[in-house]
């Protein structure tokens, strides 16, 4: 008994006709696919490595997603009309081989890609607990991502002696089989999507999570799901129909991860904009004043300090004002070229509030007779 035994020899002669003369679009359409799986994956993986860390990534997600994963690509692998386009192989060319195996390897490469995810999950999970709380207050821990490491892991070795089991001694039960590994993938893709959701939610982020990979997957998933329904027809329901069930729960995450970058990006811009204006007024403040300074009481452009041998009685020491101007004046180039300002600053307003700011207590003091 071999990986083939069991095949009904109507269904053997049906695929074998069928694959002689295979659609050249279907053909297109399908390699397309694939590398589209390849390539929106490699966002995902690119961002994880870049940011150093997988926050924002929830450990149900990854569990999820790689047992369901895993359940699609064992349900196509010993699915009936799978193992019978794997048996024409040896009467029909190598060209027409790999075009009917295009929808296994899409399977395989989505399960491979996924798995990649995974490592890299447990790669970079922090090790302190900086994930958010669940709902019972317990933080997520490097304890954590090891469990769901070892949970696929073990959901993996379940899934082949099974279906090894089943091939070698009760081929016949392997369509029932095929079945059940479909609903059961189904049925996790169908909530995978969940936790992830609540996460993406509580956190208000889309963190480690990439939105140019589910740009690419949520469209990806339809057209996926049309493409394997095609090939396999209503047989193969239930590795066509997990796919569509994806699809939909990938597009509400990435209509929320959207809205919350959007939101991200507006307060970013506010927050630079607010800065921007507040160094425009407090730049604007040090030239109305230093303008202000260099004009005597008689409303001269400079303010003559040459000595004389006569001295005043009464003499002015140097305000606080006077100063700070001094300081200014030590500035290489003028306050203009220092300190640019914009125009949108009203000189009345500004020459008020810095003259109760800078302006200093006059102190008199008489002169001593020689």
């Amino acid at each position: 008994m071999d990986f083939f035994h069991g095949l009904a020899d109507d269904l053997a002669t049906s695929r074998c006709e069928a694959l002689k003369d295979p659609s050249y679009v279907n053909l297109a359409l399908s390699i397309f696919i694939l590398l589209g799986i390849l390539v929106s994956y490699l966002p995902q993986h690119y961002r994880i490595i870049s940011r150093g860390t997988s926050e924002g990534i929830s450990p149900w997600f990854i569990l999820l997603g790689t047992t369901s994963g895993t359940c699609a690509l064992a349900n196509i692998l010993v699915l009936p009309v799978s193992r019978a386009d794997v048996a024409c192989c040896k009467t029909i060319s190598p060209f027409e081989c790999i075009a009917g195996l295009l929808g296994i390897a899409q399977v395989g490469i989505q399960w491979f890609c996924f798995t990649v995810i995974l490592f890299l999950f447990l790669i970079f999970f922090p090790r302190g607990p900086a994930l958010p709380n669940n709902s019972n207050g317990n933080q997520y821990t490097w304890k954590t991502a090891v469990s769901v490491a070892f949970a696929c892991l073990l959901w993996g070795l379940i899934i082949i002696f099974v279906s090894v089991g089943l091939i070698f001694a009760r081929p016949h039960q392997l369509g029932i089989w095929a079945n059940i590994l479909g609903i059961t993938g189904t049925v996790l893709a169908a909530i995978q999507y969940i936790p992830q959701i609540w996460m993406t939610w509580k956190l208000g982020d889309v963190g480690s999570l990439s939105i140019p990979m589910m740009l690419i997957q949520t469209p990806g998933s339809f057209v996926w799901s049309g493409s394997l329904a095609a090939r396999l027809g209503w047989a193969g329901w239930s590795i066509w129909g997990l796919f569509l069930v994806t699809g939909c729960l990938q597009g509400c995450l990435l209509v929320m991860g959207i809205c919350f970058e959007v939101k991200a990006r507006r307060a970013k811009m506010d927050s630079e904009e607010e800065v921007q204006a507040n160094a425009r007024c407090i730049v604007g403040y040090i030239q109305t004043q230093g303008d202000f300074i260099e004009t005597d009481d008689e409303g001269n452009a400079e303010v003559e300090n040459e000595g004389t041998e006569r001295q005043p009685l009464i003499q002015r020491k140097p305000s606080r004002t006077s100063n700070r101007v001094g300081n200014l004046s030590k500035l290489k180039g003028p306050v203009s070229e220092v300190f640019p300002v914009t125009a949108d600053l009203h000189p009345v307003s500004a020459f008020q509030d810095v003259t109760k700011v800078l302006e200093g207590p006059l102190d008199i003091s008489m002169s001593q007779p020689s």
